[in-house]
């Protein structure tokens, strides 16, 4: 469970403030394990270690972290859909260079 925080983290911009309990607890094991940088603030009553913390923030991954990431495959390697098809300016360079005759007007440039 505390991976899907890691998954969620990396895909915030950070730092990233946690509010919940759960969640504290899932940063603080993430910290102990070594994948985030957090702060998480002491418990309110110092001498009994009792009591909830108002808040946990992480500030970033550790390469560890990223790693650990890259294990499950995160993020997802895709690639973007204007990537999918060339753009027009490298569709007219290889017009161009097929040895095509484009009309031009007064200044030289293909309309």
């Amino acid at each position: 469970m505390a991976m899907n925080l890691l998954k969620q983290i990396a895909g915030s911009r950070l730092p990233v403030s946690f509010y919940r309990a759960a969640d504290i607890d899932q940063v603080r094991v993430l910290r102990a394990a070594g994948l985030v940088v957090a702060l998480i603030p002491a418990p309110s009553n110092s001498l009994a270690l009792s009591g909830s913390p108002s808040a946990a923030q992480v500030l970033a991954i550790t390469q560890k972290g990223r790693e650990e990431l890259a294990k499950f495959s995160y993020p997802q390697s895709r690639t973007a859909r204007w990537r999918q098809r060339p753009s027009r300016i490298f569709a007219r360079h290889r017009a161009d260079s097929d040895g095509a005759a484009r009309p031009t007007g007064t200044h030289g440039l293909p309309q």
